[in-house]
């Protein structure tokens, strides 16, 4: 009896064969195969590295989310008026970079199909105009920025002196409001000079030398003022980038005539008639929608010949709108 377990032990841990007269059960079998082969590797060792970059990867995202959220917590704990800044500067980035990923797409897809700038639709057209314009507001911080240190001063300024220095992104609500108001309010302090300039030339227009007279209306300084562009320049740089101002709004017009007002939605309208002179922050949509369809049937009836006559309609119609006379 004992030599007859001594047998069995020896065939579970060896794999030896079972001696005859023995009936060594199925299941036994088994255990003895499994033994002599090799139990079964588990899964984990047959993953492949890229599998375990990702792995790793998705672990450190996850513990990064939380613990950002922590910190969120804790700057809305203790310190909120920092938080609220904090949070605007990021959701900001995050929208400049969208902006940015934009923009290139429309360029790339402009190269690929030879596509000009006015042959763009309306949105895609604004879209670039308005990136352009954040870009070369951002490329002045980058540059000084650049010197040791100096980043330090840049974010103080950015804090001091929101309006001049960063782009709507990262102005708060009240702030974009506030800063608009400003905006107009400086607009409208050439309006007085442009239409003074009006009054003494009316006489003098005529059929034929109408052009000529309403290409040298007023000062381009005035005007460089009313359509909130830099008016410390020299007088031929002023001329070229006023004119090129208005062939870009001129090609927008045209862009959105084909896309029809209705289609746009309440802040695309109100950023088309900020653009175009309208204080439209403190209007209601349908009178903005309005006053941009009127703008829009002088602006396409319009030749490339006198498109100097949207700069004066940038006053002219903006002044005698009853809404903006706050």
């Amino acid at each position: 009896m004992a030599l007859s377990r001594v047998c069995w032990a020896r065939a579970v841990l060896w794999g030896s064969a079972a001696t005859p007269g023995f009936h060594v059960p199925r299941k036994l079998q088994l255990v003895r195969c499994g033994l002599a082969w090799g139990a079964p590797r588990s899964s984990k060792l047959h993953l492949s590295p890229k599998a375990d970059v990702k792995s790793l990867i998705s672990y450190v995202a996850a513990k990064t989310k939380v613990i950002n959220g922590k910190y969120h917590r804790f700057l809305g704990r203790h310190f909120p008026r920092f938080y609220v800044l904090y949070t605007i500067f990021m959701k900001g980035l995050q929208m400049f970079w969208a902006d940015a990923k934009k923009a290139r797409r429309i360029k790339t897809n402009m190269w690929k199909h030879n596509i000009k700038f006015h042959q763009l639709p309306y949105r895609e057209m604004e879209h670039l105009r308005q990136f352009r314009r954040d870009v070369t507001k951002c490329l002045f911080l980058g540059i000084i920025s650049i010197p040791p240190f100096a980043n330090y001063l840049v974010f103080l300024l950015m804090y001091l002196f929101p309006r001049q220095l960063l782009i709507q992104h990262f102005w708060t609500p009240k702030q974009q409001i506030d800063f608009l108001d400003i905006y107009h309010a400086l607009r409208k302090q050439s309006h007085p000079e442009i239409l003074c300039y009006l009054e003494k030339v009316i006489p003098l227009v005529s059929d034929a030398g109408l052009r000529w007279h309403m290409t040298e209306l007023c000062t381009k300084k005035a005007l460089s003022r009313a359509m909130l562009l830099t008016p410390h320049l020299p007088p031929f740089l002023l001329r070229r980038r006023l004119n090129t101002h208005m062939a870009v709004i001129h090609q927008l017009d045209k862009a959105l005539a084909k896309l029809g007002v209705g289609q746009l939605t309440l802040q695309e309208v109100k950023s088309a008639c900020y653009l175009r002179g309208l204080n439209s922050t403190h209007i209601a949509e349908e009178k903005c929608r309005t006053w941009l369809g009127e703008w829009l049937q002088i602006s396409c009836s319009l030749k490339e010949a006198e498109l100097s006559l949207l700069l004066h309609n940038v006053v002219l119609l903006s002044v005698n709108y009853i809404g903006t006379r706050r």
